[in-house]
């Protein structure tokens, strides 16, 4: 018998599990039942929209907007902030749920994980039937909704998950394909983002089926590597697991960080000091993830909310702190016109691995000495806390805003 897996999704977790704290502290409403979204702090000027209730999807808001133009669409709108330390809380009380019913468990996000089906009491072997009893349980004994999605592999199981929701189980077995998936516009299919799929209608593909039965030498000469990925997926093939996907893709993808300050940057030495804290967050994740950066970008949000970037090439890749840092204050010096600033953001790519690397001597030197020293504050940080080594500059006046990761 093939192994059957099921992917656990929560329905509109961040509202669901704020919801479910107000009414436990008293409210008379339930988010889940109004128009009503989780959001970012508005004062701070960077909110945007992490989830939704239907209620709220009916006006046509959609997760990631702005909050601002979401309260266009329904002015009536209720907005709560997020409160992460709780969702954390709520997602480990539906693993530990979970571990009651199979010991084979991954989690693929805080909200959503994928489970080895393992018979339990009353299926009668039978996994749709173990998956309803798996899902009522969750809604009965924690509050919440979850969708289960059930096939042969991750893949599939994720794309069934997404089916009618809430509170429901799909399955979407191999030969379930051409009629449950196929029909689906192709911008559904996992990996398929907003700039693929443009790409892929321009090809006269509109739907997944569509891009299942074309050629993949086709879709690879206009996507690269990603088009045969993509063609796999879309005849449900899963040569890499989903969830190691992120760690395939990095590479092109690159990383980054930006922040929405609260008041506007007006002068250059003000942007250095925020340039450098997403200097020391980009370079961090970089050296966690094991990646030198060969080139490196700045993106600046004028108050007119005009977007402008700039990007150059590495003499050699690095993963030094100092290295990213000098670059990108060269970047916002010959990108910035002087208007107050609102955003401010660097991005690294063409990331390759650590640990193969060219440079010439003076290079080597230098990027030793650096990356030595960065090796040694990212020690002291992990064993004693983010704020355990400080830069000077952070306290001579209050420090910039915290980045926040946009990827």
């Amino acid at each position: 018998m093939k192994k059957i897996i099921f992917h656990i999704d929560v329905n509109s977790a961040y509202l669901s599990w704020t919801a479910i704290k107000l009414l436990r502290d008293g409210s008379n409403t339930d988010l889940r039942k109004i128009p009503a979204i989780v959001g970012g702090d508005m004062s701070k000027r960077h909110g945007v929209v992490l989830a939704k209730s239907m209620s709220a999807a009916r006006y046509g808001i959609r997760t990631g907007e702005p909050i601002t133009d979401a309260l266009r669409k329904c002015a009536s709108l209720t907005i709560v902030p997020p409160e992460h330390h709780y969702y954390s809380v709520c997602s480990h009380q539906l693993l530990d749920l979970l571990h009651h019913y199979t010991p084979s468990i991954s989690q693929y996000s805080i909200d959503e994980c994928f489970a080895e089906y393992v018979p339990v009491p009353g299926d009668n072997g039978d996994p749709v039937k173990a998956a309803h009893i798996i899902k009522d349980v969750i809604r009965n004994k924690l509050g919440f909704t979850v969708n289960v999605g059930i096939s042969t592999n991750r893949l599939l199981a994720k794309m069934a998950s997404d089916f009618e929701k809430p509170d429901k189980v799909h399955t979407l077995f191999p030969e379930e394909i051409p009629v449950k998936m196929w029909p689906l516009p192709v911008k559904d299919l996992f990996m398929v983002g907003r700039s693929s799929a443009s790409k892929l209608e321009l090809l006269g593909i509109k739907t997944i089926g569509d891009l299942a039965k074309m050629d993949p030498t086709l879709i690879e000469a206009h996507l690269k590597s990603h088009g045969r990925t993509i063609w796999e997926y879309a005849n449900g093939i899963e040569s890499v697991h989903i969830d190691d996907r992120t760690k395939t893709d990095t590479s092109n993808k690159g990383l980054g960080n930006s922040t929405t300050l609260s008041t506007d940057v007006t002068t250059e030495e003000e942007a250095g000091k925020v340039l450098l804290e997403l200097s020391e967050s980009v370079a961090g994740r970089l050296r966690k993830a094991g990646f030198l950066a060969g080139m490196v970008s700045v993106e600046i949000r004028y108050s007119t909310f005009t977007n402008v970037s700039h990007q150059m090439q590495l003499v050699s890749p690095s993963q030094a702190t100092q290295v990213i840092y000098e670059a990108a204050l060269r970047l916002f010096h010959e990108l910035w016109n002087g208007t107050p600033v609102r955003l401010l953001g660097i991005r690294t790519s063409k990331l390759s691995d650590c640990q193969v690397r060219q440079m010439n001597l003076f290079d080597y030197v230098k990027n030793d000495k650096q990356e030595k020293l960065d090796q040694a504050l990212d020690s002291i940080r992990q064993k004693y806390g983010s704020k355990a080594v400080m830069r000077g500059s952070f306290l001579e006046e209050k420090r910039p805003p915290k980045a926040t990761p946009y990827d």
